[in-house]
């Protein structure tokens, strides 16, 4: 049985690469048509903006990134269009263009990536709302903005990247509202500059954002989303001052969550991580669960950038090879393992410059829509704390919140936050979701491989 990697983003990419310089043909199983993940994530083939244009920064590591998933394609066994939806006793059930098999491993790379953190507000669920990973992926991968006027609302790194994307792209946008208080981000700034470089670039596009007349907010808070078609106007404050700006799209997240469903499914087990205000499997410093056979690597296994990824692929990689008893370059493993520490340090300093709302949940109304799958309020969860049940996964049963097509990644944060409040809980006191098969929705009549 094969090693298979999940997740071709740079860190599943590194790490079937070191397997194959190391005579190890990995599987390497990816949703998306064209490998990068979504950092890195490539245009149709038939379009012609340049990596410079896609990219900015990142130009260079985004073209190394694919001219090695180019070069592994043909070397190893690569199955780009296919989605794991489950996993157990040594083998992957995936869909690939309708048709189901399975896939068999006797060590597996988990790389599943991260997801956009939703913070509902009311009006959330009208068109031309989207999450920041989304109208990422309109302009990367479709080339058009998500609309004529557009608002970016939130928190964190990825807020003022896609903004300056945007703007970048010549697309109107008429403001960024940026939820934490610029006194945070100067309280952040000793553990920041731990990596000059990954700090230069969040200045400069705050600073260009500006100087292009980007009107940028700090400590605003969307309130709400106004319109009946489709998105007319957001309304936010600051401070005690209330406001309206017109526009026709909006993008919004605080931050990013990991994608742990499938780690999960695999019996791995979770901690508590204060770092990520999430439970993320549990994983040593070269990646290895709890699951023998079973390695993490990348944002699926806590948030650390797109360079922390591809060494946690590599590093994961190198764990692969050593329990298989083969020999690795300690130096190298160790000096991985040094950076990505480096790194972990510097995330420190992100939480602080761009701190969670901790009083979301609180402000949240009762009529406010938090699982838009199954049409749960915040109200309803509540009630059913009221009744007595605290555990997330008991308040599902009762209610139905997580339940749906999205199995909690867009509600699932926004949910376990109202539960804790309600409850006067801690966060990491009400459990976490179960993961699910399937991981997302299939279609009816598949047909399966004989």
């Amino acid at each position: 049985m094969s090693v298979v990697i999940v997740g071709a983003g740079p860190a599943g990419i590194r790490a079937a690469q070191t397997l194959l310089f190391h005579g190890i043909k990995a599987c390497l199983i990816d949703e998306s048509l064209r490998g990068g993940g979504q950092i890195y994530r490539r245009q149709p083939a038939n379009f012609r903006r340049t990596a410079k244009q896609l990219y900015g920064f990142e130009a260079s590591k985004a073209e190394s990134v694919h001219r090695t998933i180019d070069e592994l394609a043909t070397q190893i066994d690569y199955r780009p269009e296919t989605l794991v939806w489950n996993a157990e006793n040594g083998h992957l059930d995936t869909l690939s263009n309708g048709h189901a098999s399975v896939v068999e491993y006797s060590q597996i790379i988990v790389a599943t990536g991260a997801t956009d953190r939703i913070l509902p507000v009311s009006g959330w669920t009208l068109p031309g709302v989207y999450s920041l990973g989304a109208a990422q992926i309109a302009l990367k991968y479709q080339g058009c903005a998500i609309g004529e006027r557009v608002a970016f609302c939130g928190s964190g790194p990825l807020l003022y990247l896609v903004a300056y994307q945007y703007a970048k792209a010549g697309a109107n946008v008429v403001a960024v509202l940026d939820s934490a208080p610029f006194s945070a981000q100067c309280r952040a700034l000793p553990a920041l500059l731990g990596q000059p470089i990954t700090l230069a670039k969040g200045l400069y596009y705050r600073s260009w954002l500006t100087a292009h007349g980007v009107p940028v907010h700090q400590g605003a808070t969307l309130e709400g989303i106004d319109g009946e078609q489709r998105v007319a106007a957001i309304n936010w404050t600051q401070g005690k001052r209330r406001q309206q700006l017109k526009c026709d799209a909006v993008a919004f997240a605080h931050a990013l969550r990991s994608e742990t469903q499938l780690a999960d499914l695999l019996s791995c087990e979770f901690h508590w991580s204060e770092l990520n205000r999430a439970w993320l499997p549990m994983r040593d410093s070269a990646g290895r669960s709890s699951v023998e056979g079973v390695y993490l690597a990348g944002d699926g296994a806590g948030i650390m950038g797109a360079d922390a990824a591809e060494m946690a692929g590599e590093r994961a990689a190198l764990a692969v090879l050593e329990d298989r008893g083969l020999l690795i370059d300690k130096a190298r493993s160790n000096y991985l393992e040094h950076k990505l520490a480096t790194i972990e340090r510097f995330r420190h300093g992100l939480e602080t410059a761009f701190p969670f709302p901790t009083d979301w949940a609180a402000k949240a109304p009762d009529a406010l829509m938090v699982c838009r799958c199954e049409e749960v309020s915040a109200g309803e969860i509540r009630a059913v704390v009221d009744d007595g049940h605290w555990e997330i996964n008991r308040v599902k049963a009762h209610c139905r919140v997580g339940m749906g097509r999205c199995q909690g990644r867009m509600c699932g944060s926004a949910a376990a936050e109202i539960v804790a409040q309600r409850s006067g809980r801690a966060l990491n006191d009400i459990g976490r979701l179960r993961g699910q098969a399937p991981i997302k929705p299939l279609p009816f009549g598949l047909e399966a491989e004989s």
